[in-house]
């Protein structure tokens, strides 16, 4: 059973914007702009997510006073053409957005998703041992349109995601980050690149029963 529902990815955020507007494309006469926010760790670091947001959202907010505020939406993917090569893009697609005075250091950044494994889980272990799980999960979308979500499962869950199919459905738990990696370049030199991922802190496959 093929599930398309609005809950079944859902992003929270709350922290500071850190980037003006910027024009990213019109959509049958509706414009979108794409801003970027940061949000604190309880580790003392941050991640900073790039979001979209339709220009019918912008009279909810002052963006030239108001840099703390509070994003409802949906990680969403689509494919962009990087050097001859399909990149996937991640973005938080904005549904709603309002002003905050302050941030609540609990759970500032959180994502449901529901969807399905698309790709062969990769398990591997870091060099100080920790196993970590690749996952890449498709989320349906109305239209037959698709969000392709890569996320990383760590510990005991990891030995779990591991053993997940293609087709598999699963629920997930986590967080939105983004994490600053060295890109090793033809020539022999490298750059700094960003990648965004869900960080997962809990999840649950859903039998054939539970669907019904």
């Amino acid at each position: 059973m093929i599930i398309v529902k609005d809950d079944t990815n859902v992003v929270n955020l709350k922290g500071e914007l850190e980037d003006k507007l910027e024009f990213s494309h019109e959509i049958f006469g509706e414009k979108f702009y794409s801003t970027k926010i940061k949000i604190h760790r309880l580790s003392n670091s941050y991640d900073v997510l790039p979001m979209t947001i339709s220009e019918r959202l912008l009279q909810d907010i002052d963006f030239e006073k108001d840099r703390m505020v509070s994003v409802n939406g949906q990680l969403r993917s689509y494919n962009k053409n990087v050097d001859n090569k399909n990149k996937l893009v991640l973005t938080v697609f904005v549904r709603e957005i309002k002003a905050i005075t302050d941030v609540d250091t609990k759970d500032p950044n959180s994502i449901f998703l529901d969807g399905y494994i698309c790709k062969l889980p990769i398990y591997r272990k870091t060099p100080l041992g920790r196993e970590i799980t690749d996952l890449l999960v498709a989320i349906n979308r109305p239209y037959n349109k698709s969000d392709y979500i890569p996320s990383i499962v760590w510990g005991r869950n990891a030995k779990f995601a591991k053993t997940l199919k293609v087709g598999d459905r699963i629920q997930m738990w986590g967080r939105v980050q983004s994490r600053v990696y060295d890109k090793k370049l033809e020539s022999g030199s490298s750059v700094k690149r960003v990648a965004y991922e869900v960080s997962v802190s809990k999840i649950k496959k859903i039998d054939l029963e539970e669907e019904e």
